[in-house]
């Protein structure tokens, strides 16, 4: 069993050493403030360690029990949320979410080549459960796409505000058509929020309740939420930015409220299930435990198995606007699936799930190595960095 926070218990493997020493090399060269991860073997907590400062400015040291925001590793959570309600009967993959949300349904798509976002056409078929939960539905983020009409729109329009609530955002995406006809291409969107909002519908209260219920009390999750109570403010590490044009160069700032002031300390109208828990490095390697298949797993071998299947058409990869397609790399219905392995991957980790955040959360879990992994840091623009890379391969290599 994972100690609570705090102990001074934690396990510690000897071969995971050199990992340790290669997560010191980014923090002291000032890639990294801190750093705290877990290494899992099936069940077993094999490594738990945390290394660095929670706070520059002051040399407060990372301990075990500090948060951290997990902005997109809130998509696990969520995508376990709504694969219980698939179990439970109370959808298919493959409804179309029309059914429960009649704001979606008759959609329209944004014809190839288009300047403008009214030029479009018909939606060819519904958005499903399992485009959302895969990034296959056509929606967007307006995030990562500056000068696009999808961005141009999605700004206007606010849909990234938490201001709104999950409700409120599904009636603005409503108004606003597709990036491409669902099931026919990826890519990475608010879809996750929408499935939050399926949630809150099906179980009829706000989404951290289900959260509460079903995953987080199960589990024992004491530090997961979507705000930090005023007694563990002290608790949450600070946030820091590098160069975001070159994630190799050394050198970070202080980033406070990101994404909005207050951010995590106080209640948003918004409970975002794409991205607004905080949780621990306790809590997360409990959440990866709960997901390997077994008599205490959260969810049924087959839904496990599920997880890591490539649920994107044939010939169809991860793609993102500032680096390209990412070729190997399909998307189960939680995560990235390594459906082919490329250079950036630890050997032998075929079939391998991850994801992160923005803030530098990462998770991983290869079902042929045995292996899971969470890495907790504080480095915003840290999705995918080299760091983590790094740290996937080291891992891999040290269990061999």
């Amino acid at each position: 069993m994972i100690a609570g926070p705090g102990g001074d218990d934690a396990p510690r493997d000897a071969r995971f050493d050199a990992v340790e020493a290669a997560m010191r090399g980014w923090v002291d060269r000032g890639f990294l403030a801190g750093a705290s991860w877990a290494i899992l073997c099936g069940r077993d907590v094999l490594d738990l360690r945390w290394i660095g400062l929670a706070e520059r400015e002051s040399g407060v040291p990372l301990r075990r029990d500090h948060l951290f925001r997990a902005f997109s590793s809130t998509k696990l959570v969520t995508s376990i949320a709504v694969l219980q309600l698939v179990e439970d009967g109370r959808l298919t993959l493959d409804d179309p979410v029309s059914r429960w949300i009649p704001q979606l349904a008759d959609l329209r798509v944004l014809r190839t080549g288009a300047t403008s976002i009214d030029d479009t056409e018909p939606a060819r078929r519904p958005i499903t459960v399992r485009h959302l939960l895969s990034h296959a539905s056509g929606l967007s983020y307006g995030l990562l796409d500056p000068g696009t009409p999808m961005y141009r729109a999605y700004t206007e329009r606010k849909v990234l505000s938490d201001a709104r609530t999950l409700a409120e955002l599904v009636d603005t995406l409503a108004t606003l058509p597709l990036a491409f006809h669902p099931g026919e291409s990826w890519e990475y969107s608010i879809g996750i929020d929408v499935l939050g909002h399926l949630v809150e519908t099906l179980t009829g209260g706000r989404l951290g309740d289900a959260f509460q219920a079903r995953i987080l009390d199960p589990l024992g999750m004491r530090d997961t939420g979507f705000v930090v109570p005023e007694a563990g403010h002290g608790r949450l590490a600070a946030l820091y930015v590098g160069d975001p044009l070159d994630p190799t160069k050394p050198g970070l700032r202080r980033l406070d409220d990101t994404p909005y002031a207050g951010a995590y300390l106080k209640p948003m109208p918004r409970q975002s299930g794409g991205g607004g828990l905080v949780s621990s490095l306790d809590d997360q390697a409990a959440l990866l435990r709960a997901l390997v298949p077994g008599d205490q797993a959260l969810l049924r071998a087959d839904t496990l198995a599920a997880m890591h299947a490539n649920q994107l058409a044939d010939g169809v990869w991860l793609r993102f606007p500032a680096t390209g397609v990412a070729r190997g790399k399909g998307h189960g219905l939680a995560g990235a699936v390594t459906a082919e392995e490329g250079s950036l991957d630890a050997p032998g980790s075929r079939g391998a799930l991850q994801w992160g955040g923005m803030a530098g959360t990462h998770w991983w879990m290869s079902p042929a190595q045995g292996l899971s992994a969470v890495l907790m840091t504080q480095r915003y623009m840290g999705f995918w960095n080299p760091y983590w890379w790094d740290f996937q391969k080291r891992v891999a290599a040290a269990a061999g």
